[in-house]
């Protein structure tokens, strides 16, 4: 039977060859972090490699993605659907052995990894997202959801301030399914981190409420799994391994220095750290003994089977709740959602209501919400103002597993995160909100739900110069347009009540990525619209009133500017065709015939109007038309006051089309 340490300088080995045939990667952590991953591996995570999807796995995050070879060589050994000729293709193009991990590419990922931190804050929404799930659906004598979830986490998580965001919620919820190990090697890309990170870890972590394991022998395959079985027996607050470790361990030239982080060790090297390891067998060349003692699938089926079985016990004893479960972990919708909506969406239009964008958000809330179980969200300490908490939410708590609101305190970043997280997870459909200009602050984050395709709902309120007297430091210009710049990301930008209503639940039944709701702080005016106009609205534009003249184009607190311009130049006989664009992404995706019923290619006079930098209008107004934006930080004032300063009024915008219908007719 292969020792520990065999088992483990199988990882190193991988590691290291598939980094030096790649030419590229970072074999220093995986050559450092094979033991623990061994340990933990091989002893104590549930998981079953030919059921990568089993809801009640352990999930397994590695937030120090760079390392992404330890956990290919991890999936491999333990018998996922990885195979060595998908190793020996590390960072190939189209291999399941990308540089970082990516969620989508490689059984047994779970989140895409690489920048620093982000990993250990989508642990935080996954382990937030068992503990919900097991208060909900749990009975005595029947517990299916009952999972951990575990985390790896070098310097580099710890030095990004969403580790600070994050860990500090996490304790403070007492999540204690999930536990955190911290690979304490003291290296980072510039060298020794004593010139750059000497913070007290340790005591960092105790203070944010976590179980804290200090000084464990990374290297040492059974101190590291009493200290995992320590931490697994605390269940009132997570834990955090700290365990000292030695970067490119095995290396004889290059172990406990940076040249091993993030470059192959070089031929010579290699040879040399096999020699070292003991290792006796050619590159991408694991023993079979080795291989059989590393097979996770017999305890993995074992497993597995016996999940299946406790959960038709359950099904038997709890049927609706059973079905509800299987619903709401394959991201199906309730029955009825469609005629929910219809209902939802007649009642606000037949309301006719003026009001702020924001408001008509959380009346959307209000009549889907109790539909939906799974809709779980927050807000980053901005809860009365973007008015998220609607009254069907209970405040998620240490002491409320199961509520459905998250108060995530001022951590735009980490929030959005744990988010995806907990989309992740699978279970929920959350939803995160804050001002649209400190969307900013979230920006990696949202660009990592869009790459991994997660249903999460951004709201972001307050989304123009429109805010005010709060001035330029919170008046959203470009945040606008630069989300609309993220792949994968649908951005909806409502102009009255019922154009919110649509969004939400656009967004809500979007599964291939997340959404974008901005909504408006100051009131905005009802647009009375025929059936077939409300319907329309989904397809992301349509055609509020027509003309002949010239066509306007605005998107949410615009569009009311855009009907008053169009009255007034109906009052000088010119005709124009209003178009409001909530959402561009959406508009794009529609077919051809559509998009010239909305936009006629004939039509050459046209004007965008939209609060926020004229940045991607040109591609509807072409280079005949004219664009009005705010190509300026705002100002501090009452918002009609900004608007008149900014020239966002019906006088200046049909003065404007007036202009380019002049120019295209002059010889």
């Amino acid at each position: 039977m292969p020792t520990a340490k065999e088992l483990a300088d199988a990882i190193r080995v991988l590691s290291m060859d598939a980094v030096q045939q790649a030419g590229s990667g970072h074999p220093g952590m995986p050559m450092g972090m094979a033991d623990i991953a061994q340990t933990l591996w091989c002893d104590h995570l549930r998981h079953d490699p030919a059921h990568s999807d089993w809801p009640d796995r352990d999930r397994f995050v590695l937030s120090n993605g760079h390392g992404s070879m330890l956990l290919y060589a991890l999936l491999h050994l333990s018998g996922y659907d990885l195979p060595i000729d998908e190793i020996r293709r590390f960072r190939q193009l189209g291999s399941s052995t990308p540089g970082h991990p990516e969620y989508g590419d490689t059984p047994g990922v779970e989140t895409t990894t690489g920048p620093l931190g982000q990993g250990l804050a989508n642990a935080v929404g996954m382990a937030i997202a068992e503990r919900a799930l097991a208060a909900r659906f749990n009975r005595k004598g029947h517990e299916i959801v009952d999972h951990r979830t575990w985390v790896f986490l070098g310097d580099g998580c710890l030095m990004e301030g969403i580790s600070h965001e994050a860990c500090s919620l996490a304790g403070t919820l007492g999540l204690g399914k999930l536990i955190g190990i911290y690979d304490d090697n003291a290296i980072s890309i510039d060298g020794d981190v004593k010139g750059w990170f000497t913070d007290d870890t340790p005591k960092r972590f105790e203070a944010y409420g976590w179980h804290v394991i200090r000084d464990v022998d990374g290297h040492d395959a059974a101190a590291v799994s009493r200290a995992i079985a320590e931490a697994k027996a605390v269940s009132d607050r997570p834990s955090l391994l700290c365990c000292k470790t030695i970067i490119g361990f095995g290396s004889p030239g290059k172990q406990g220095d940076a040249s091993a982080h993030g470059s192959p060790l070089g031929v010579e090297e290699v040879e040399r750290a096999r020699a070292s390891l003991g290792w006796t067998h050619p590159p991408f060349e694991i023993p079979t003994d080795i291989y059989a003692a590393w097979d996770a699938r017999p305890s993995g089926e074992k497993r597995y089977r016996d999940w299946c079985e406790r959960f038709e016990s359950y099904r038997a004893a709890f049927p609706e709740e059973a079905g509800e479960f299987e619903r709401r972990m394959q991201g199906l919708l309730p029955r009825g959602w469609d005629a929910a909506c219809e209902d939802a969406l007649a009642a606000v239009d037949a309301a006719a209501l003026s009001v702020a964008s924001r408001k008509a958000s959380l009346d959307a809330l209000e009549a889907l919400g109790p539909m939906l179980p799974e809709l779980i969200g927050g807000s980053a300490d901005l809860t009365g103002s973007n008015l998220t908490l609607w009254s069907g939410s209970e405040i998620l708590s240490r002491d409320c597993p199961d509520g459905n609101y998250i108060h995530f305190g001022v951590r735009e970043f980490a929030m959005s995160a744990i988010g995806t997280g907990l989309a992740l997870h699978g279970g929920f459909i959350p939803y995160c909100a804050t001002f649209l200009v400190f969307s900013e602050y979230a920006r990696n984050a949202l660009r990592m739900a869009a790459l991994m395709g997660q249903r999460v709902i951004f709201v972001f309120t307050h989304d123009s110069i429109g805010l005010g007297e709060d001035g330029p430091t919170h008046q959203a210009v470009e945040q606008t347009a630069t989300l609309r710049l993220i792949p994968g990301m649908s951005v909806w930008r409502p102009c009255d009540a019922v154009e919110s209503m649509v969004a939400w639940q656009e967004a809500l039944m979007r599964r291939e990525g997340p959404t974008c709701l901005l909504f408006s702080r100051q009131g905005l005016s009802h647009q009375e619209r025929s059936r077939k106009q409300v319907e329309d609205i989904k397809r992301g534009a349509h055609v509020l009133k027509e003309g002949s003249d010239a066509l306007l184009i605005a998107t949410g607190s615009e569009v009311g500017i855009a009907m008053s311009a169009a009255a007034l130049l109906d009052a000088q006989g010119l005709s124009v065709q209003v178009v409001s664009m909530t959402s561009v992404d959406r508009f794009e995706a529609q077919d051809e015939a559509y998009r010239a019923s909305v936009l006629p290619p004939s039509q050459r006079a046209r004007v965008a109007v939209e609060a926020g930098i004229p940045h991607g209008w040109r591609a509807w107004t072409g280079e005949d038309g004219a664009v009005i934006g705010v190509s300026d930080f705002g100002k501090s004032a009452p918002w009609k006051d900004v608007y008149e300063y900014f020239g966002l009024t019906a006088e200046h915008v049909a003065a404007e089309v007036r202009r380019v219908i002049e120019r295209l007719r002059s010889p």
